[in-house]
């Protein structure tokens, strides 16, 4: 898939959240398209994980981490985020970019666009050539149940639960 930018079909999203696969030790963030009923799981790392659940519940750690720096630093500089976009699919990789509020694009990764884009409240959209060739088709009884079963377990889950959520190489001692 090509460059998509501004021009693309792009649809909205819902985040449903993070998805631990115990057989393989897969973690994955879902996107919801209502509109299609299509769900695009997403292969993320733990601390991306971490970072994603850990805003969903609305937790504020004591010290920022990466994505909360990256938040007070957009908003230190008067810009803010206005949606972020998961826009290609290349080689099994997604790629997205931050649509900042004073107006430049950034390029970025798609786990880290989610984790920002929950911490601004902002919207996730979503190449519709992406939701088309990497959406899973939701059931609709059984799907809704498993999103129902799946919200009860992010209502419990703690980011601890995925990992330290220090990116690696990090100095964990306190400052």
């Amino acid at each position: 898939m090509g460059r998509v930018g501004e021009d693309a079909e792009l649809v909205p999203v819902e985040v449903v959240g993070v998805r631990q696969h115990l057989a393989d030790d897969e973690i994955v963030v879902l996107l919801l398209d209502p509109d299609s009923e299509l769900l695009v799981p997403i292969l993320i790392g733990p601390s991306e994980a971490s970072a994603i659940a850990s805003a969903q519940a609305g937790i504020v750690p004591p010290r920022p981490m990466t994505h909360d720096l990256l938040r007070d630093v957009l908003l230190a500089t008067g810009s803010g985020l206005t949606r972020v976009e998961i826009t290609r699919l290349e080689d099994g990789v997604f790629h997205a970019e931050l649509v900042l509020q004073t107006g430049p694009r950034v390029d970025s990764r798609a786990s880290d666009a989610i984790a920002l884009a929950l911490r601004f409240g902002c919207p996730v959209l979503c190449s519709a050539e992406v939701v088309a060739v990497a959406g899973i088709e939701v059931r609709t009884t059984t799907s809704e149940q498993d999103l129902e079963r799946f919200r009860r377990f992010l209502d419990v889950v703690t980011p601890d639960d995925f990992g330290s959520g220090e990116e690696p190489g990090e100095d964990t001692r306190a400052d």
